[in-house]
């Protein structure tokens, strides 16, 4: 099985944004990413941007999928617990479902931002941040 720890995150709220992404398996990491992506983004957008690159990169690897959030937002939204209400958001929304169609299978779990591979993601997201 291959899970992925994605965040996304702004300084400011908005200002700021920058992604983290590990793809791992059971034993170790497999891919470490992480990016700026604008100086007016909010946390929602960071963290569906995680998001979707994390989508990507998996697709390498697998077509089971297992991944971890710490937005329970996001992934009540991807869930159909909770809708969708800007047109922005329905954007990545929109990007994240047809990215799932790479996969057979796929599994979104809201994660403490207190776990350990979680942590790394938000390590990397804000290493970017501070490299200004």
């Amino acid at each position: 099985m291959i899970y992925t720890n994605s965040d996304g995150g702004a300084r400011g709220n908005p200002g700021p944004g920058a992604i983290g992404v590990i793809v791992r398996d059971e034993g170790k990491i497999l891919t470490k990413y992480s990016s700026r992506i604008g100086d007016n983004v909010t946390n929602n957008v960071a963290e569906y941007e995680a998001l979707i690159k994390a989508l990507e990169l998996a697709a390498q690897h697998t077509e089971e999928l297992t991944c971890f959030l710490d937005s329970q937002l996001i992934v009540k939204q991807l869930m159909g617990e909770y809708g969708v209400k800007t047109p922005h958001i329905m954007e990545l929304f929109l990007r994240v479902q047809k990215l799932q169609e790479k996969y057979k299978k796929i599994t979104y779990v809201h994660v403490s931002r207190w776990d350990k591979f979680q942590q790394i993601a938000d390590q990397l997201l804000n290493e970017e941040l501070d490299n200004k």
